[in-house]
């Protein structure tokens, strides 16, 4: 399995993270009283979303890896999360595909994705 590039960074803006926790629960509504609640999964799918900041040099590199490496977001690769630092295997969610944006000048840039942490 693919491994993030060494040559981006493992910081993550606070600002753009956001993490929603897998949801492993059914919940079925009845005629009458509460709700039934039941689970549904014993393992289920984290999502997040990241801004990165990068060099021009690191956007080429990550646009190699994205294109090229994981074939677009179709495969996984090993990655350390961003928020409990442990390494974990996810893929890049698509669509959307990754947005850059720059700041400062266009001297560096912020890529943004949505990642998903499979069980």
């Amino acid at each position: 399995m693919p491994s993030w590039p060494a040559a981006l960074s493992q910081y993550v803006f606070v600002d753009g993270y956001e993490e929603q926790l897998a949801d492993t629960s059914l919940r079925t509504q009845m005629d009458a009283g509460p709700a039934k609640v039941r689970r549904r999964f014993t393992a289920g799918v984290t999502t997040f979303q990241v801004s990165l900041p990068m060099t021009t040099a690191q956007v080429a590199t990550f646009e190699t890896f994205f294109s090229t490496t994981i074939a677009g977001g179709a495969l996984a690769f090993d990655w350390v999360h961003p928020r409990t630092r442990a390494a974990v295997s996810m893929r890049i969610v698509t669509p959307p595909p990754p947005k850059i944006r720059p700041e400062a000048g266009a001297k560096t840039w912020t890529v943004g994705f949505s990642v998903e942490i499979l069980p």
